[in-house]
């Protein structure tokens, strides 16, 4: 019985996730780069140092660039808000779901942070 769920268990797919994911409902804006120049708003589902997960209302397909601007409040980061725009890449596009939201995996290839005064500035780019 141990040996054959052992054998069962090495079967699975390995996660490649590398870094933690973090559960965090938080709004968010994702505009496609060069196809669609409307923002479309969404929520996040997951955000890790490297990825972020959320749903939207139209198709992407895998490798499409994203920007996604979203804002970190104060009992995520301890201090004040933090707005911040990553450009990113989508990893994995999920089969529609019923209420017909697709689910998009991207991968975060760059980030600034912004200011939250009137208008974006950005204060910091990092790669």
């Amino acid at each position: 019985m141990l040996a054959m769920e052992l054998s069962e268990m090495s079967q699975l797919p390995q996660d490649r996730r590398v870094m933690r994911r973090f559960d965090m409902r938080l709004p968010a804006t994702v505009k496609m780069v060069g196809d669609i120049p409307d923002q479309m708003l969404t929520e996040t589902l997951n955000v890790s140092a490297k990825g972020i997960f959320f749903y939207l209302d139209h198709m992407v397909e895998k490798g499409c660039p994203l920007e996604v601007t979203l804002t970190f409040p104060p009992h995520v980061t301890l201090t004040d808000s933090v707005k911040v725009r990553f450009t990113a890449k989508v990893v994995r596009v999920e089969s529609p779901l019923p209420a017909s939201r697709v689910g998009v995996a991207a991968v975060i290839e760059d980030y600034e942070f912004l200011k939250a005064v009137s208008g974006e500035i950005p204060i910091q780019s990092m790669h």
